[in-house]
């Protein structure tokens, strides 16, 4: 195998993070953050009661759109991520401890710095894309 088959710009982002296991422990330090993190509390507000449900579905969605298994797709479909997410008021406060909330768990969780830069403004691009509250 060439050497170079193997570098960081070869690879999917979720062969780069370290697959399954990587990405399962990413989600579960972000929603750990968002459960105990004061600087995350309206963030956390929007969530309902448990975290659960939320947690497997962002790592079933992460999976797929990180380029590994969609699984996600294969139980739900298209994300339709801004649809699904019309019922949460979604302001740029929101946005902002949602992107910092995961940067936090990307660092914490040791995503290497290349990449966690690559996805922070991919995230902060979805996530203000996903604004729905008037003025926000």
């Amino acid at each position: 195998m060439d050497a170079t088959e193997d570098t960081p710009t070869t690879m999917t982002p979720f062969e780069w993070i370290g697959g399954e296991p990587r990405v399962q422990a990413l989600v579960d330090r972000f929603y750990d953050l968002m459960d105990i993190e004061p600087a995350y509390a309206e963030l956390r507000a929007v969530h309902g009661t448990t975290l659960e449900d939320a947690r497997q579905k962002l790592f079933w969605f992460l999976c797929g759109w990180l380029g590994g298994p969609d699984h996600y797709q294969e139980r739900f479909g298209h994300p339709r991520l801004r649809m699904r997410h019309m019922p949460f008021a979604i302001g740029i406060q929101e946005r902002d401890q949602w992107v910092a909330c995961m940067d936090q768990a990307m660092g914490e969780t040791g995503v290497p710095a290349d990449l966690r830069a690559r996805l922070k403004e991919s995230f902060f691009g979805t996530a203000d894309w996903m604004r729905n509250t008037p003025g926000a």
